[in-house]
Parts: structure tokens; sequence; C-alpha cells
């Protein structure tokens, strides 16, 4: 049996010394001027690497979501499937593309994306079905993060609905996740960042051993210091804290290869600097 992807990640996570993913998000107007005379193929290529090279040393994970490829055509695709081979072996890769349909086309999600080769783990949403999450999860080694609560504010039109025992949907979503997971440990969650209160119930629901990804750092204003706090489990891991157009596209001085460089190590400091004030204080949540 390979590996599973908790164990996998956690080791990822102990090796970069971070929690930081990185959000490889390219957004078609605004690459940097820099690359302006380049061909629009090996515009996206460079800003790509770009990004990876001067992140590398301070991220543990790469998060690119589907729809800014998609902006790019052809290329875009091209590129999003490369992307684990720019990454390297090192890091991990997440593709967030929230795949949610029968179990015959998550299937064709798994086969076709969960491999060697390819990508890491993927985001999915339970509505088709647990039999539907259940498909994607015949290699331990290859993760899914099954989508609890979103970062945005419409996030409560439907997940904030009362389930099981009068509990919100999302929690009972979560927890029906981390025990799907349990027996081959490749089941993480995502709660956005801007609802720590979330993530702390969510921690101390699903026990230590779940990974909870939480995007909405940065450029949608998540509370990093209350995220970290809510997220991290006994270790001071179990949580990946994203950010996408706050290190894409930082502004400041130097050029676009500096900015990046810099916003992603003073991000992670500033995680790394949480996490060690709520080990120091015992201000965490329970797991």
């Amino acid at each position: 049996m390979s590996e599973q992807f908790v164990d996998r990640l956690d080791r990822c996570q102990i090796r970069a010394d971070s929690l930081l993913s990185v959000g490889l998000d390219p957004d078609p107007s605004r690459l940097p001027r820099a690359l302006a005379r380049l061909p629009p193929k090996q515009r996206l290529r460079s800003f790509i690497e770009g990004v990876v090279a001067h992140t590398r040393e301070v991220a543990a994970v790469y998060k690119a979501q589907l729809a800014a490829y998609l902006a790019f055509g052809s290329p875009g695709v091209e590129l999003l499937f490369d992307l684990p081979k720019i990454v390297g072996p090192d890091r991990l890769t997440i593709l967030d593309l929230k795949a949610n349909d029968i179990p015959n086309t998550m299937r064709l999600y798994r086969e076709g994306l969960l491999r060697p080769g390819r990508f890491d783990a993927i985001t999915a949403t339970p509505w088709a079905g647990w039999d539907s999450i259940e498909t994607l999860l015949a290699d331990p080694g290859r993760g899914v993060f099954v989508v609890v609560h979103t970062s945005n504010a419409g996030s409560r039109d439907l997940q904030e609905l009362r389930g099981t025992r009068g509990r919100p949907i999302w929690l009972d979503v979560a927890c029906r996740a981390a025990r799907l997971g349990r027996p081959r440990g490749n089941v993480g969650v995502v709660v956005g960042a801007t609802y720590p209160r979330a993530i702390a119930r969510v921690r101390a629901s699903v026990g230590a051993s779940v990974p909870i990804l939480a995007p909405g750092i940065g450029a949608q204003a998540g509370d990093l210091e209350a995220t970290v706090r809510a997220g991290i489990n006994r270790s001071g891991r179990g949580l990946l804290v994203n950010a996408s157009r706050s290190v894409l596209y930082a502004r400041g001085s130097g050029d676009w290869t500096a900015r990046v460089g810099r916003a992603a190590a003073a991000l992670c400091g500033a995680i790394n600097a949480a996490r060690e004030a709520a080990l120091r204080t015992g201000r965490r949540a329970a797991g």
C-alpha cells in the first residue's frame, strides 16, 4: 500500500516548515508587464515558473484553480497538466475544480487527475452523494479535499441550513467526510479562512488527522491568526493556509519575482508566528 496522503502532506509541511499553500491562479489581465513581449503561451509559462521558483522555499503545497487555466484556452490547459512537473516531487499539488458528479464521471476524474505524474489531490463537493466521493478514494496516496464551508459571503445561502440535530449542514458534511477518509487517510476538508469559527468547530469535530485547507487569506481578508489558532492540530500542522492574488500580484519595489518572493516569505513567517503563539499559549482548537 502506498503512503497515505495525510502522511505525505505532513512530511511536506515538516520539510518546508510551512503551512503555506500558494495558489497558482493566473489572471490574463494581471500578468506582469515585464512578460508582455513574450508570445502568449510563453508568457503564461514564464509567469508560473517564476512564481514557483521564488516561493518554493516557503510553500508546502501549490493549489491551482481550474478556471484560471481555462481562461487561457488550450495553452492554459496544456500548462495545467505540466504543473506537477514544474512544482517538482518535493511539494504537493492540489487541483481546485470542486468535482461534483455521478460515480462513473468521478471515476474518470480520478483516472485522469489522481495518478503518478498528475496531481496529488483535488477538491470535490458532496452534493451528488457520498458514493461519488468514495469513487475518488481508491489510492490512499492521493487526496480529496471535500468542500465544507466556502469563503464567499453567499456560502450561507445553503451551507448554513440546518442538518442533523439542528447543526449546520456544513458540519454534517465535515464529520461524514472525516469518517469516509479514516480507513485510507486521504480525505481533507475545505473551510474558508473568512469563517474561523467554522474552522474551530470542524477541527474539534474531525480530530487531529484530517487536514483542513483554508482559502481566503489575503484578497478575501480572512483572519490569519484566528484561522491558524482554530485549524492547527496538536502538532501545529494539519492546516493549509492558501493565498493566491495577494502573493501572485504583490505590490512593492523591485521586479515582479522579487515582490512574489517577499510576499510569500512574509505570509509564511506570519503563519509560523501565529502557530507558535497558539502552541505556546495553548490557544488552539481541540484535536
